[in-house]
């Protein structure tokens, strides 16, 4: 089910997933959805941690490379930033992001999925420090603040907007800024 959400998402855009919708791809019925999930927010939100699940999986494989911490540090921004205007994982995220003031079971859920990235990311910071690639620096700080751009930039790829209609130009503007935020001693 958490599949096919993403695939409709990516194929249709957010809007059009419906219960009904969704239900009529997969040969069942809305209720029967309903059932495992509860409410839409909570199938959004359980699609959301199935893709992110996959890409913590992606970040241990890409922590245990043996490649210098700059190169990790690229890397970690290309997972993070969206493919592109329409990917689903992103959109998922700016439309629970929209949601979250109102649901706590949300605003938790954002902060456990957040958490991995952020302490994935000081991890990376601290070892390219303890290794002489990057200036020693308070990578708590830095880590916040990179991963803070780094969802603007995705949500300007995600939404179309003209500075940033591409993942690319994301990727460029991401990595100016890390050098910036995370300088070479």
């Amino acid at each position: 089910m958490l599949e096919e959400a993403m695939t409709a998402i990516a194929e249709d855009g957010l809007g059009a997933l419906t219960m009904s919708a969704l239900a009529e791809r997969l040969g069942t019925s809305g209720g029967h959805i309903l059932y495992y999930f509860g409410s839409k927010d909570l199938l959004l939100l359980a699609a959301l941690r199935w893709s992110e699940a996959a890409l913590a999986e992606e970040r241990r494989r890409l922590l245990a490379r043996r490649v210098t911490a700059p190169r990790r540090l690229d890397l970690f921004l290309r997972l993070y930033l969206p493919r592109g205007p329409r990917d689903p994982r992103w959109t998922l995220w700016i439309e629970l992001w929209a949601r979250i003031p109102a649901n706590e079971e949300l605003r938790a859920a954002q902060a456990e999925l957040d958490r991995g990235w952020q302490d994935d990311l000081e991890a990376l910071l601290a070892k390219g420090v303890a290794q002489g690639h990057f200036a020693p620096t308070d990578v708590t700080a830095r880590a916040s603040e990179l991963l803070a751009l780094l969802d603007g930039l995705s949500t300007r790829v995600v939404l179309g907007e003209e500075s940033g209609r591409d993942a690319r130009s994301a990727l460029d503007a991401a990595r100016a800024a890390a050098e910036l935020l995370v300088p070479r001693p």
